[in-house]
């Protein structure tokens, strides 16, 4: 299992209150914070959800 790099780029204002949720859950609270989580099925997930708000890449 890989580790992911995942950092919001787009602010969550005008979205949706699950993409927010789904922001809050990953760890991101604020436009250019970045956070590492495991690369498992339900982060993933939850990735994909707000894709068009964050940038991923794989950690070393």
């Amino acid at each position: 299992m890989g580790k992911i790099i995942v950092k919001q780029v787009k602010s969550q204002i005008n979205c949706p209150q699950t993409q927010k949720l789904t922001l809050e859950s990953l760890g991101l609270r604020r436009l250019g914070q970045s956070v590492e989580h495991n690369a498992t099925p339900a982060v993933l997930g939850m990735v994909n959800k707000v894709k068009h708000l964050v940038s991923v890449e794989e950690a070393n």
